[in-house]
């Protein structure tokens, strides 16, 4: 018999003034049993520093290999979107680049090693795709205070993020990376 998914519950004040975005989200998210706490932290962060209308958690999570961890669909149902999390290969960056008007990568891993590991493969408007980190301390003090129900606060203001986590408060800068 197959494990099932945990559900973890966030509610979420989001005050991202970098963009201008101010919402009050309530999120159920399923964690699957192959992914990791810092992968979750990750993700939900990913989803809140990304926040826009039509905006999804993929319906598999982790164990999708269709879609990324966080899309973004407008009206019509075409991808806008496309946010990986984690360690993506460059064929799904490839991929996901094509389907979307613009792709992200969030990451708790090392940066530069996940970048260096697509040098010389095909990555369409490679260019273009932002690569986010955290610093690993940062998310590893996150998880240590994550239970099933979580209450988050995040403001981002010039590329700082606050991070007000089941009472709890932690900060870190928000790193980005291009692909050379």
């Amino acid at each position: 018999m197959a494990i099932g998914a945990t559900i973890q519950t966030f509610e979420v004040q989001l005050s991202d003034m970098d963009r201008g975005v101010y919402e009050e989200l309530s999120l159920r998210v399923a964690q699957h049993p192959s992914e990791t706490d810092a992968y979750l932290v990750t993700r939900v962060l990913a989803y809140c520093l990304e926040y826009e209308e039509g905006i999804a958690f993929s319906a598999g999570g982790v164990s999708s290999g269709e879609e990324p961890a966080v899309l973004v669909r407008d009206l019509t149902g075409q991808v806008t979107a496309w946010i990986e999390v984690g360690a993506p290969d460059a064929q799904r960056l490839h991929t996901g680049s094509k389907l979307a008007d613009r792709a992200a990568v969030y990451t708790h891993r090392d940066p530069i090693r996940l970048m260096s590991s697509w040098k010389g493969k095909t990555i369409h408007r490679a260019q273009q795709l932002v690569v986010r980190s955290f610093d690993p301390r940062f998310i590893d003090a996150a998880v240590e205070q994550l239970g099933r129900r979580n209450t988050l606060s995040v403001s981002v203001t010039e590329g700082q993020l606050y991070l007000e986590i089941n009472g709890v408060n932690l900060e870190t800068q928000i790193q980005s990376h291009q692909i050379e």
